[in-house]
């Protein structure tokens, strides 16, 4: 959910229309809550909400109970950030296929656009080509007879085979020989793109799901020895103070990071300063943090790298804070590996 979230364009948000299953998922812990909070603090500004089960006994296509649940959901969505007028409703039964395709006659009451139809009208988004290379693994493969496969997908800036890139905070760099995407040979892939590559002279083991890819002539991704962020606390039991060391997901790494200082409490709207220096944050608290990556990491700020600059703090089974990176502090790599691929293709 999280990771598929942080690389989302827009995302559905399904209600289950039926009473008592509405109620739960809009409740204080409820996971309609969760999922639009941590949509929109992830980056996702367009959304289709889906009041689905429209069929169940309880609702039997109701325009009123459609309409309570729109005005419910639409006051949260405006409480996290949205902006309500350019979300748009849609009254389905994902059973019986109501309004999913095609107009349901069961709701006459209802004008708008079908699910495919409100898809249809998301507008695409800019995609940032022109900035360096980032591409986050999701999975190294090794294919026989073909060599070391990373698979993920380009966040921004582009990459050809030719290239060479560098992984980090693996620190191994190397030539791209050869992109694919659904099977099909790419002489380039720009953001938004799912892609594998083949690389040279590197082991399965030298790289991993989480590492960075990007040029290494060209702002190549470096180790984060810290970062500051601003961390809003969605849902946690008690008090939150220094030292705190919770996982953090971000782009498709999974690392424990430290709360190494809480520099300041700050309205979680307009980010102005409250508090300094707190003793400790709890559940509703937004918060600038200094954290500290107990394993190496590559994480970026937020406004150069956006997908590589949000996280979600997981612990307990759920996601107890979500954020976004202000600023970050490199470490210098040494040389690194750098493979016989990668010194010739930088001679050519």
């Amino acid at each position: 959910m999280i990771t598929g979230t942080s690389q989302a364009d827009a995302a559905i948000l399904v209600i289950a229309s039926a009473q008592g299953e509405f109620e739960a998922g809009i409740s204080k812990d409820g996971q309609t809550r969760e999922h639009a909070l941590l949509a929109f603090t992830l980056g996702v500004k367009q959304m289709v909400v889906c009041c689905n089960k429209m069929d169940e006994k309880s609702v039997n296509y109701s325009q009123s109970r459609y309409e309570e649940i729109m005005k419910e959901v639409s006051a949260y969505l405006k409480k996290v950030g949205y902006n309500v007028e350019k979300v748009r409703f849609v009254p389905i039964s994902g059973w019986q296929g109501d309004n999913m395709i095609e107009k349901s006659d069961n709701m006459p009451w209802y004008k708008g656009p079908t699910l495919l139809e409100a898809l249809d009208m998301l507008e695409p988004p800019v995609r940032p080509s022109d900035k360096p290379l980032r591409l986050p693994l999701q999975d190294v493969y090794k294919i026989g007879g073909i060599g070391t496969v990373p698979v993920g997908r380009v966040e921004t800036g582009v990459m050809k085979p030719g290239d060479v890139v560098t992984f980090s905070p693996a620190n191994v760099t190397t030539e791209v020989k050869s992109i694919e995407m659904h099977h099909e040979q790419l002489a380039e892939a720009t953001p938004g793109d799912n892609v594998g590559f083949n690389v040279k002279n590197v082991s399965v083991k030298d790289i991993r799901r989480g590492n960075v890819c990007g040029n290494s002539k060209n702002d190549p991704p470096k180790e984060a020895a810290d970062f500051t962020a601003q961390v809003i606390i969605l849902n946690h039991p008690g008090q939150i103070g220094n030292g705190y060391a919770p996982v953090l997901d971000c782009h498709t790494c999974h690392i424990a990071c430290k709360f190494a200082e809480i520099e300041s409490k700050i309205d979680r709207r307009s980010g102005k300063e409250l508090e300094k220096n707190p003793k400790s944050i709890k559940s509703g608290d937004a918060a600038l943090v200094r954290m500290v990556p107990q394993k190496p990491m590559c994480v970026e700020v937020f406004n150069d790298y956006a997908p590589l600059g949000r996280f979600a703090v997981r612990d307990m089974r759920q996601t107890v804070a979500v954020g976004i990176i202000k600023a970050v502090t490199k470490k210098e790599g040494g040389a690194g590996k750098v493979t016989k691929a990668a010194t010739k293709a930088s001679k050519k």
